[in-house]
């Protein structure tokens, strides 16, 4: 797995992220086609958590192989890989988060999935005609993107990843200290009401998979482009 990810400008159409599905493929692909999302030129990023919670788990490969859909690696995809590949697991909080689809299926199924989970990057950074945007599933370890993006790229750390995918710290202290070396940071993992901009970090996890409102956002204008009803 390449732990870290660049992509190009899209110069054709554009490029829209949303907040963390669980298995709710589509109610999503009903949101896409309400703001006329177009497949053949533009691109959907995803800041993780394709599955778990929701009822089609099993569609999160059939989107990943998609060239042009483009996720980072969630909490969820990683409880997944460490279940197979040996790490240790609350199997009670598993279950109960949502992860009995995974757990009730034959190895062989599941070592499909985690295979195709453990290819999904943890950081992504987009560029755009505005500015560098990075994607990640909780928050950044590191105050300057450049340093996050050179630990990934040379190792595997226990504790980055354990921040990339799992804090709530920000949200929960109110941080506005921006990421350096960005024009915007993406993440999901912690549901709010409405999209939320904490410095440059924008929460996405609008709960599109309880409530049905997944948020998009362009990652140009950094404008969502579906406003919650009545908002």
């Amino acid at each position: 797995m390449s732990r870290f990810r660049r992509v190009s400008a899209n110069n054709r159409g554009r490029d829209l992220a949303v907040g963390d599905i669980h298995g709710h493929f589509e109610r999503l692909q009903r949101c896409l086609d309400e703001v006329g999302f177009d497949p053949e030129v533009d691109r959907l990023f995803s800041v993780g958590d394709l599955v778990d919670r929701g009822p089609a788990s099993e569609q999160a490969l059939d989107w990943l192989a998609q060239p042009w859909f483009h996720a980072v690696q969630g909490n969820h995809e990683a409880l997944a890989i460490a279940h197979l590949r040996g790490g240790r697991v609350d199997l009670e909080m598993y279950r109960s988060a949502g992860g009995g689809w995974f757990l009730d299926l034959p190895r062989a199924e599941q070592q499909r999935y985690v295979e195709g989970f453990a290819q999904m990057p943890l950081a992504i950074e987009v560029q755009t005609s505005l500015g560098l945007i990075g994607l990640l599933h909780a928050d950044s370890p590191f105050p300057e993107w450049s340093t996050l993006k050179a630990f990934l790229e040379a190792m595997d750390d226990p504790e980055v990843r354990e921040v990339c995918q799992w804090s709530r710290r920000r949200l929960r202290e109110g941080d506005t200290e921006p990421v350096g070396g960005l024009r915007a940071l993406l993440v999901g993992h912690t549901p709010v009401l409405r999209v939320k901009q904490l410095g440059n970090v924008w929460h996405l996890d609008t709960g599109g998979w309880a409530s049905g409102f997944f948020s998009v956002v362009d990652l140009r204008t950094l404008s969502v482009i579906n406003p919650r009803p009545g908002a």
